[in-house]
């Protein structure tokens, strides 16, 4: 007796599970709204809570597809932002890269102009560099002086007033502790 009644319970419980289961696979179709339930009130208009509840239902609905359709358009929104995002940032790993080559051509600009510089520095005589650099800001010729041959260097910090030399000195050391 106990046999049959398992079977039978088995069997309900397995067709409810492979009903689950169809209700799942058939899920998107099942959130979409029908405007008319023709079939759901059929027989039922003299109802008044049957149609009632048949209105909210349908209200309900409505407002699912309507969500639904915003949640398409936002979605929209987003992969254009980011296709536009995407592109900007392209655009601007390219101007990076430009920047840094005008950058590094700049650079080698500058360290090639200089070094012509430091070659005129150690063709001159040291009273006249030292005149010159006197002139100059204490940062920039305290540049030149670390740069060129230690002995004119050493010539020409002789050649500058005492208060002066030892400010380049100062700035000499700074410029090496950088290094």
């Amino acid at each position: 007796m106990r046999k049959p009644i398992l079977s039978f319970l088995g069997g309900v419980l397995v067709l409810a599970a492979a009903a689950q289961a169809v209700m799942l696979m058939d899920g998107a179709s099942r959130l979409r709204a029908n405007a008319e339930p023709a079939e759901l009130m059929a027989g039922c208009s003299d109802v008044p809570e049957a149609v009632a509840l048949a209105d909210t239902l349908r209200e309900r609905a409505l407002r699912i597809d309507r969500y639904m359709q915003e949640i398409e358009r936002r979605k929209a929104e987003i992969a254009f932002a980011e296709k536009q995002l995407t592109g900007k940032l392209v655009e601007l790993r390219k101007l990076k890269q430009q920047i840094d080559r005008n950058d590094r051509g700049q650079a080698q600009a500058q360290t090639e102009d200089i070094a012509q510089l430091i070659a005129v520095y150690d063709q001159m005589k040291p009273e006249q560099a030292a005149m010159v650099l006197s002139n100059l800001p204490p940062d920039f010729a305290a540049q030149i002086l670390a740069r060129v041959q230690p002995e004119t260097g050493a010539r020409i910090m002789a050649s500058v007033e005492p208060g002066q030399a030892a400010v380049l000195t100062s700035y000499m050391g700074a410029i090496r502790a950088r290094k």
